[in-house]
């Protein structure tokens, strides 16, 4: 670790922090990729236990060598069904090819069984196609499953834009409602017709995408617009929309910056969230897992700390208070009571160095952490991740996003029950902006960073420095 712009980044912890994503943020892109090598090695595996009654190590090292050669499969949803056969026949004849030539040129084809083996040659391409064809059937299905398409603005109503919105149309596993564009021209020079609509100026979008509640923005805007792309990114920081450049151009400050491809045109992301495709599997399971621990492990202690909250003071024994979650959506945040008033209003005053609010075991709840154990069942709610940036209360919320610029930015991800601030110094009251500043300051950073690894550091680095911090009441 080492740090720049005054903070302790994280990137060392990785050693990779670049984050390379499959592909869209779709289920069936996770799919498709692993259906090919999936039909082959599951139909090798069944010949052989069909024709020899066991299966020997031998095959699963093949199968392993199978599954590498292929994986991940070429996307194929959208071609004809004579252009898939075409591929997958091609492709499996390389591959077969491949494999005997390998067996012969080693001998180490006479450690199988001949005729499982040319069985296998035509029943592995059948299976990859009759699995192709079920994932088309099945594909509507699994798309409702992600829940609704995301909507989409354009910025800039010019040959990019109006290239991508295209290809958005007509790709009809994207997930992406396009909602209009924005554009500083006036309706005479643009081609603003029934399906290019307008919706404002470049001065109105910030308020356009909290209307339309946007989800993406694509900046299809020339290079020499540079200062007023730079000037858009400043204001564009109180949204939690993620933001690509459609243009081939650098930019800055990058929150898990990496180029790819919407729908066949070339973007690059400004703003994303780590925790797409794959990502996002491995991050919601290993939330689930280590929640689940938790929680059984600490289930009796949680049952008396109820007691002694129930008896200590009147009042409810789980405080619930709104909190932005992922995307800046409200969400219901629990701990144990700790003070003898439940604030979730408009004006919420921070707990304080011997707070009279603050009840005699709530402050040993507050500096042990113990009041936040309830927060364990947010994460297996899916509001909350175990690690991630804490989430503040919405009054604190709306003062800050207006004084801190990238505030909202944290909000790309689950708030979690401890973060990369929370070890770094930046644990409970923030009395001043440059605390708060701090505190984001690092938040950015673990989105920037993310790994598994840097989760872990958190989680033990957090239990020791539960044991002496003082900063929390």
């Amino acid at each position: 670790m080492f740090k720049t712009q005054g903070i302790l980044t994280a990137a060392p912890l990785n050693k990779s922090s670049k984050h390379v994503p499959l592909g869209n943020d779709n289920l069936l892109t996770l799919i498709e990729s692993s259906i090919g090598p999936a039909a082959h090695v599951i139909s090798l595996l069944g010949l052989i236990y069909y024709f020899e009654g066991q299966v020997l190590p031998i095959y699963l090292i093949l199968s392993l060598i199978v599954f590498a050669l292929v994986f991940p499969s070429k996307v194929r949803l959208q071609s004809s069904g004579l252009t898939m056969l075409f591929d997958i026949t091609l492709n499996w004849i390389w591959v077969a090819c491949l494999l005997l030539f390998t067996g012969f040129a080693t001998s180490y084809i006479r450690e199988f069984s001949i005729p499982a083996l040319t069985t296998w040659l035509w029943v592995a391409p059948l299976t990859e196609v009759g699995a192709s064809f079920w994932l088309r059937r099945v594909a509507p299905a699994l798309l409702k499953m992600q829940g609704p398409p995301q909507r989409a603005l354009i910025v800039g109503l010019n040959k990019q834009g109006l290239a991508l919105a295209t290809r958005i149309r007509q790709t009809p596993y994207a997930r992406i409602s396009l909602t209009g564009f924005v554009d500083n021209r006036s309706a005479q020079r643009v081609d603003n017709n029934s399906q290019n609509n307008v919706l404002g100026t470049l001065s109105q979008l910030t308020s356009l995408i909290q209307t339309h509640h946007i989800q993406i923005i694509y900046l299809s805007l020339p290079m020499v617009s540079q200062p007023r792309i730079l000037q858009l990114l400043d204001e564009l920081k109180d949204t939690t929309a993620s933001i690509y450049f459609v243009p081939d151009m650098f930019v800055t400050d990058l929150i898990q910056g990496h180029a790819g491809t919407v729908c066949g045109m070339p973007v690059i992301s400004v703003c994303e969230t780590p925790f797409k495709s794959v990502n996002g599997v491995v991050k919601r399971i290993s939330d689930i897992v280590f929640s689940l621990f938790i929680l059984s492990m600490i289930f009796p202690l949680m049952l008396v700390i109820a007691a002694a909250v129930r008896f200590e003071s009147p009042g409810p024994i789980i405080f619930k208070q709104r909190r932005y979650g992922l995307d800046g959506e409200e969400i219901l945040v629990y701990k144990f009571r700790s003070m003898t008033v439940t604030e979730d209003g408009s004006n919420i005053q921070q707990a304080q160095l011997n707070d009279a609010r603050i009840t005699r075991l709530g402050a040993f709840l507050r500096k042990s952490s113990l009041d936040e154990l309830p927060q364990f069942i947010n994460v297996l709610q899916g509001h909350m991740s175990v690690v991630g940036p804490r989430p503040h209360a919405i009054a604190h919320n709306e003062l800050y996003r207006k004084l801190i610029k990238g505030y909202m930015v944290r909000h790309k991800v689950k708030p979690g029950i401890t973060g990369w601030a929370q070890v770094n110094g930046y644990r409970g009251e923030t009395k001043t902006l440059d605390k708060m500043q701090g505190r984001i300051d690092y938040d950015l950073d673990y989105l920037r960073n993310w790994s598994l690894r840097l989760d872990a550091y958190i989680i033990f680095k957090t239990i020791h420095l539960v044991l002496k911090d003082q900063n929390a009441y």
